[in-house]
């Protein structure tokens, strides 16, 4: 299962709360958050590791988790020449098992390393879940031989299962990838909360504390705040400290409106903001200049008085970045919700090429 949606929706929270969940139920479970400057090999390894001791660390000895060992050992020693594994070192106590998972090859061996740590989960009665947050992050070559290593663990019908989450990108790169990711993976999507829902977030936590949010005063967050959770816990957070009385007023969420706005201008959207070059926030302020919703990338070269391809390798590194990401052919869209507005707020005069 990969859990899809923008920024703010909650997916990192959920993430967490489905390891829990795996750990209650028996599973071993590992989360890892892929990010640019790491490769899947070298997230991975320290933790199979760990999951390997905790299944030797049971009553007799395991030949499968003994191999699996041997394999990690193989997988690793096959992989750090080709990969971006650095100086990373993992004391194993064991020599590898020569001709398996050793070939260099992403594919073959990610394939081969997990279906020998299932098999020593399976000899142990357990099973593994592995959490991978921010799976966008992955190159096209490792999601690829993550969704290959998944299809061989689940045709033998292993104790191994993996959980992700990720920006909306990933739907499409899963699918460019391998063709049978549709049908190995369900990709829920995560979105901001209903009306009756974000209503529920708003209320339940006041009213215990005898407090209560008016009518209006909901309807003033709910608008200010599309139903996205992180937005929905900034403005509730800013409402209750300005509220005075048992009641939240209109007045104290429209301050609460100006406090929230600079907090997150300095913080959740500012973090984004600074990872840019120059160029990558020109293109992000014509884009917010468009207007809310999907725009297309044509009418960004439009703005830029140049043609699509000219701004293409732009488009292209904000959206692995993160920051953008395709909704539909020729269509981009931000991946922050109400970036666009921050956009406008941090640079409210800007100049599109010739224009």
């Amino acid at each position: 299962m990969i859990l899809v949606g923008l920024r703010g929706v909650g997916k990192t929270v959920l993430l967490n709360r489905i390891r829990t969940i795996a750990e209650d139920d028996g599973f071993r479970a590992l989360l890892i958050e892929a990010h640019e400057n790491k490769s899947l090999p070298a997230l991975l390894l320290p933790q199979l590791r760990q999951v390997l001791f905790s299944l030797d660390a049971m009553e007799k000895v395991s030949e499968k988790v003994k191999r699996g060992f041997r394999v990690l050992r193989s997988f690793m020693n096959g992989l750090k020449a080709k990969t971006k594994l650095g100086d990373l070192e993992l004391e194993l106590g064991v020599d590898p098992e020569k001709g398996t998972a050793d070939s260099g090859d992403l594919e073959t061996d990610l394939s081969e390393l997990f279906v020998a740590v299932a098999e020593a989960a399976a000899d142990r009665k357990k099973a593994v879940a592995i959490c991978i947050d921010e799976l966008q992050y992955l190159t096209e070559s490792e999601l690829s031989a993550l969704i290959m290593a998944l299809h061989q663990v689940a045709q033998r019908a292993l104790p191994l299962v993996v959980v992700g989450a990720g920006l909306p990108q990933i739907v499409g790169l899963s699918g460019r990838s391998k063709s049978y990711a549709e049908r190995l993976f369900d990709f829920p999507a995560v979105g901001p909360l209903t009306s009756a829902d974000a209503t529920s977030a708003l209320q339940s936590p006041v009213q215990r504390q005898g407090v209560r949010f008016a009518e209006d005063a909901i309807t003033e967050v709910l608008k200010m705040t599309l139903g996205y959770p992180y937005f929905l816990q900034q403005w509730g957070y800013e409402a209750w400290d300005i509220a005075t009385g048992p009641t939240i007023e209109l007045n104290d969420v429209e301050q609460a409106t100006v406090r929230s706005v600079e907090a997150l201008d300095q913080s959740f959207f500012r973090v984004r903001f600074d990872r840019l070059t120059p160029r990558e926030k020109d293109y992000l302020r014509a884009l917010a200049e468009l207007g809310g919703g999907p725009q297309r990338s044509s009418d960004i070269a439009e703005l830029f008085g140049v043609k699509v391809q000219s701004v293409a390798p732009l488009r292209n590194g904000l959206i692995h970045k993160g920051m953008i990401y395709s909704p539909a052919h020729g269509d981009i869209e931000f991946t922050v919700p109400l970036f666009g507005e921050f956009m406008l707020r941090v640079m409210p005069t800007a100049h599109f090429g010739g224009r």
